[in-house]
């Protein structure tokens, strides 16, 4: 794939060279496509710098310091060099009238097996803020780095080596972003193990994936190291209780009824807030949360999934490009679309042979060959067709997955007879249809997390108000998340036919529930497994998460073909 050529700011961040001197790819990732994550080390790190963040200080202009003794001491001053296309943002800067010491603090201990006593990256990156102050007329011959954790000052002299070699990696980090084309993935680097943006750049995943392409080899078990936390520390806030009001108090989302807590959720330990039926949210509490990139979901009291709020949209425009031209070259959107089809046949047929005490023959059978020719049908109308005649086969022995079928009080049982929606007639599809409600709300969130459309996708095509991409990224894992839950449910007795009521032809579940099918769907997607493709242990939220990116690799011309995650 060709990659467009980007118009790029005119000045580079003196951070993102000291970025690119370490990771190329990490560089790419920050400045061009707009993605960051926190992690521990972030965390800290910007907790032990935020003295020196707050702004403080004169700092003279240097004409007006020529020949003053007044001793300079300013903190977080930011300056540019058009010249040097560079612009910086400084910590503190010493000095006493014209000559001045720009002085870098970095979280971390300082090297002392290194000659220079500092890490390659962090001198580039002061010697360009040392070209900065130049430009802007001081005298500036060296510079300090200051270690946090081992409280050493080390002194970098700027030196014409390190100079030239500061100005080849802005020349380098302009021209990588100008090109378009991201880096490739360090191999094996120990770089990053604690990088931030590892669950991002997936280097190890893209690695393999590239090389078993080459050289068509089948994936160890442990060839991938796992370089993101198996689980997701942030949870989605569900909100049901009709007449309910989300509000905010100081750095906690809290959830009222008239004059009850219902609960709350501090706004860092937050992935989502999920509003269901008449429930209110304050403006601050929305405001907070968008300021975060918390974005809000809205559904009916039935489930249906209306709707989102959001922040801005994610910087990475790249990435979206790439989707707007895939989705109109029908070529390539059948080619990604035969994968997600091929993927939910072959989980459906897997769901079914776990669960149904004696899985039709015929029906397995034929499933199993609906899953090889979705990969070769030509036309997406024909992939349609396949798809429908799958989901046919499957949904018909569906009941035999259900093992309570007595009738509650209500007259209500749960005998599946076929699929039914708009609305759901039964209380097995009443299950499922809110089930894939929500995984539907799963997918809009990450793909706009990852910096997509959700709304135009490759199988289900641009229909008003309906998130096509998340519909489409969806479907391998309607049968893994959505139908297992439903049959969970059902077959243990966390729900009786009690729990649902009638609605004119339709059936619903009560308030009741609705939180015990909440809580069984969160327990589902906390749940870890072993990825079939990399062989680490990772909850499901984060291999929904981790599929949203491989996708956008796929995209991006960095693996041939899209891994679909199907179960063994």
């Amino acid at each position: 794939m060709t990659a467009p050529t980007l118009d790029l700011p005119d000045l580079a961040p003196a951070r993102m060279v000291n970025e690119f001197a370490y990771c190329p790819r990490l560089a790419y990732l920050e400045w061009v496509q707009g993605d960051f994550e926190d992690n521990a080390d972030t965390a800290e790190g910007r907790f032990k710098h935020r003295v020196v963040d707050q702004d403080g200080g004169p700092l003279p202009e240097a004409e007006a310091a020529e020949g003053r003794e007044a001793r300079i001491h300013a903190r977080s001053v930011w300056l540019s060099a058009p010249d040097e296309f560079i612009t910086a943002k400084m910590d503190l800067i010493e000095g006493d009238g014209k000559a001045v010491t720009p002085v870098d603090y970095k979280r971390g201990a300082a090297p002392t097996h290194l000659p220079e006593g500092a890490w390659e990256a962090d001198r580039a990156q002061l010697c360009a803020q040392g070209l900065v102050l130049r430009a802007n007329g001081y005298r500036c011959e060296r510079g300090v780095i200051y270690y946090i954790e081992s409280k050493t000052r080390v002194t970098i002299e700027f030196d014409e080596a390190l100079i030239a070699h500061t100005r080849e990696l802005v020349q380098g980090l302009r021209a990588m972003a100008a090109n378009g084309q991201i880096p490739p993935p360090l191999v094996d680097s120990p770089k990053c193990v604690r990088c931030s943006l590892a669950p991002l750049c997936l280097p190890d995943e893209t690695n393999a994936l590239r090389a078993w392409a080459d050289d068509d080899a089948q994936p160890d078990d442990d060839r991938v190291r796992r370089l993101m936390p198996a689980r997701d520390d942030a949870q989605p806030l569900y909100v049901q209780e009709q007449g309910a009001r989300v509000g905010k108090s100081g750095e906690t989302l809290e959830a009222w009824l008239k004059d009850k807590k219902l609960g709350e959720a501090r706004l860092f330990e937050t992935s989502h807030v999920a509003l269901f039926g008449n429930v209110q949210v304050t403006t601050q509490a929305l405001s907070a949360a968008l300021d975060v990139g918390i974005p809000v979901a809205f559904f009916s009291l039935g489930g249906w999934f209306k709707g989102m709020a959001q922040g801005l949209p994610h910087k990475n425009i790249e990435l979206r490009q790439a989707q707007y031209r895939t989705a109109f070259d029908e070529v390539k959107s059948l080619a990604l679309a035969r994968q997600f089809v091929c993927a939910k046949i072959r989980n459906c047929r897997t769901l079914l042979m776990r669960n149904h005490p004696a899985p039709p023959a015929e029906t397995v059978d034929q499933m199993a060959q609906m899953a090889k020719e979705a990969l070769k049908v030509e036309g997406a109308a024909n992939l349609l067709g396949v798809e429908a005649l799958a989901a046919k086969l499957y949904f018909g022995a569906f009941n035999g997955m259900i093992k309570v079928h007595a009738p509650g009080a209500n007259g209500w049982a749960f005998d599946f007879v076929h699929r039914n929606r708009r609305p759901p007639r039964d209380p097995v599809n009443a299950l499922l249809s809110y089930a894939y409600a929500l995984l539907a709300k799963e997918f809009t969130v990450t793909a706009n997390l990852v910096g997509f459309d959700p709304y135009l996708g490759f199988f289900h095509r641009p229909r008003y108000g309906r998130p096509s991409l998340a519909l489409d990224l969806m479907e391998e894992f309607r049968p893994l998340v959505a139908d297992s839950v439903a049959l969970n449910v059902i077959n243990n007795g966390v729900l009786t036919p009690d729990d649902f009521v009638r609605r004119g032809p339709a059936a619903a579940m009560t308030d009741t529930g609705r939180k015990k099918f909440l809580r069984a769907y969160e327990a589902r997607l906390d749940t870890l497994i072993t990825h079939p493709i990399f062989g680490y242990k990772i909850s499901y939220r984060r291999v929904l998460e981790v599929q949203v990116r491989l996708l956008g690799r796929v995209l991006l011309g960095e693996i041939p073909e899209y891994p679909a995650f199907t179960t063994r």
